[in-house]
């Protein structure tokens, strides 16, 4: 049995909502030291967002399943037992805050990750049309739990919309009549903190890194369309 079919197994017998740590049998006491709890926590925990976010406006659509499979790479082997635990997730859309607070205690020091996170359920929420109330407060609730400030959030809500229609200034967080020299330093920055290798090294699983990845080329196209718009030649 994979660690999957353990966790969705204990997800039908302790219900939704509960301790990641007690999913995958871990006692409170050692859930500070236990080695798979930042990898695996962090994909139960994206997985419960996802499937409540489809579920707040009503009835998860086919649509809206697909869009939470393109945010998030099911590690391969294994789509059997997550779709178990969406599943049982998608029931209802009560008790995310849990989940959102133990992903954001999981990251306390990377913010970026919590932010491609609100984008991925950004990507969910939009998938079957406008974002409605119901859905754009959920949004908002995660976002405060996550501890993500507005430019954070607005550049979620921005990537979300696709690469064409992003808005360059608000992915690379800088004001329209920032200076060559700031839009260069804001750019680095972004790379920096988004950059892959920074993130593997920090141990985070492969979901986070294709999340990290995502954003970067998103970054980097920013970064490109605003040097072009200015005239510049050279990164």
């Amino acid at each position: 049995m994979s660690i999957w079919d353990i966790i969705a197994e204990k997800a039908a017998q302790l219900g939704i909502g509960g301790s990641i740590g007690a999913l995958l049998g871990v006692a409170p006491a050692d859930e500070g030291t236990h080695p798979g709890l930042l990898q695996i926590g962090f994909t139960i925990g994206v997985i419960a967002l996802g499937a409540k976010m489809a579920r707040v406006d009503g009835e998860v659509s086919d649509i809206e399943v697909a869009a939470f499979r393109a945010f998030f790479q099911v590690p391969p082997g294994e789509e059997r037992s997550v779709e178990r635990f969406f599943d049982l997730a998608k029931r209802d859309a009560a008790g995310f805050e849990t989940y959102a607070r133990q992903v954001a205690n999981l990251f306390p020091d990377a913010p970026e990750i919590l932010e491609g996170v609100i984008e991925g359920l950004f990507n969910i929420a939009r998938a079957d049309g406008a974002i409605d109330v119901a859905e754009a407060d959920y949004l908002a609730k995660v976002a405060r739990i996550f501890g993500l400030d507005s430019a954070r959030f607005e550049r979620a809500k921005a990537s979300a919309s696709g690469v064409v229609e992003c808005e360059p200034c608000v992915i690379l967080g800088i004001d329209p009549i920032a200076t060559d020299e700031q839009i260069r330093e804001a750019w680095l920055r972004q790379v920096r903190a988004n950059h892959p290798d920074r993130l593997m090294a920090q141990g985070l699983p492969q979901e986070a890194i294709a999340i990290a990845n995502r954003k970067l080329a998103l970054i980097n196209d920013a970064y490109d369309r605003l040097r072009r718009r200015r005239g510049l030649v050279a990164a």
